[in-house]
């Protein structure tokens, strides 16, 4: 048996593989059962690719700005703050050594220096890329948590739900990468570039092809076990709040942003190394330049920065991570079972 909502908008509870017609009878027809379980393995894979492809976009565009200012705070060398944003009193001299280091800092930097509009500079490459990579994570996280008992209870779902997460990202990262490099490049100040296409152009002149994929190991490192944990989480939270496995947007955006925020403060130090190997093209250090894999950028932040300089960025990745997965978790939800339900608006209860 499954709960549907009929035309009154009350749950009602009907035949397995049943639904409403338009005029509220109950019409028998296994072809359009929306349950995930009970769908051919194809079409519910090529669902959630569309689903998320969608989530990717809304996820990305949304919480651009504070990604920016994110990247700006895990650029290796210190930017300077002007003598507008120095304090009270000081000094040309002092105020051009003052170091710029806080979220706070750096936003009203942008604001008085390149305005807040260089906040958005890059936003096109991830709008580019996270329609493709989203749609093959979710595509291949649906698919190989099917296949890998994540549906199961216990620890051998949780396994499955993480070997699924991980699967999802080496796919979705082998497609995001490129376009992760370009972003960075345009967001750190007063970048050069404000074309995406003119940006890739100068990338693969000066530096060659593996430029956009040096940060890659890295990446992976990074992102398997923050998907892992994300995916883990997520859906355990969401198996608790909402045991009965109905559309719940508040259970979505709560369990997604829990689950986000935890990876993302976890797996800060890495993050910090992939801004460095992604940013080195337009560094004037002829180490970071020439820097080749995730142990020596490590090695290069914490000589020149210390332990601390591991958790640059940490809170402006955290209050990225935790909206930006849970509007990508409401998003795919909301996507998946609008898709399955022929175009019809998801009703809170009702079973997706």
């Amino acid at each position: 048996m499954s709960d549907k909502s009929g035309p009154s908008g009350r749950l009602h509870v009907q035949p397995h593989g049943a639904h409403f017609d338009k005029v509220g009878h109950v019409v028998d027809d296994l072809e359009d059962e929306h349950d995930y379980e009970a769908l051919p393995l194809g079409y519910g894979w090529g669902t959630n690719m569309l689903a998320g492809a969608m989530a990717g976009i809304s996820e990305h565009a949304a919480i651009f700005p504070v990604d920016s200012i994110k990247t700006r705070m895990q650029v290796l060398q210190p930017l300077q703050e002007s003598v507008l944003t120095a304090p009270a009193g000081s000094s040309g001299a002092a105020a051009a050594r003052a170091p710029v280091t806080t979220f706070s800092q750096h936003l009203r930097s942008a604001r008085l220096g390149e305005g807040i509009k260089s906040l958005w500079r890059g936003v096109g490459s991830v709008v580019l890329g996270a329609g493709p990579a989203h749609a093959a994570h979710f595509g291949m996280y649906e698919f190989v948590r099917e296949i890998a008992g994540g549906h199961g209870d216990g620890w051998r779902g949780v396994a499955g739900t993480a070997v699924a997460g991980a699967s999802a990202t080496i796919t979705s990262d082998a497609l995001m990468n490129p376009f992760d490099v370009i972003k960075q490049r345009m967001q750190i100040q007063n970048s050069p570039h404000r074309r995406v296409l003119d940006c890739a152009r100068t990338v693969y002149r000066n530096e060659g092809l593996a430029a956009f994929y040096v940060s890659y190991p890295t990446t992976l490192t990074m992102t398997v076990p923050f998907t892992a944990v994300q995916f883990s989480a997520y859906e355990w939270l969401k198996s608790v709040l909402n045991p009965s496995g109905a559309y719940s947007p508040i259970t979505h955006v709560t369990a997604g942003g829990i689950a986000g925020g935890l990876a993302a403060a976890v797996t800060t130090p890495l993050d910090v190394a992939k801004t460095l190997l992604q940013t080195r093209g337009s560094s004037d250090d002829p180490r970071i330049r020439n820097a080749r894999g995730m142990g020596e950028a490590l090695r290069i932040i914490v000589e020149r920065d210390g332990w601390n300089g591991l958790r640059r960025g940490m809170l402006p990745r955290v209050l990225t991570v935790a909206p930006s997965t849970a509007i990508s978790w409401l998003s795919y939800e909301f996507f998946k079972v609008l898709i399955r339900r022929g175009g019809h608006l998801p009703e809170t209860g009702v079973v997706a």
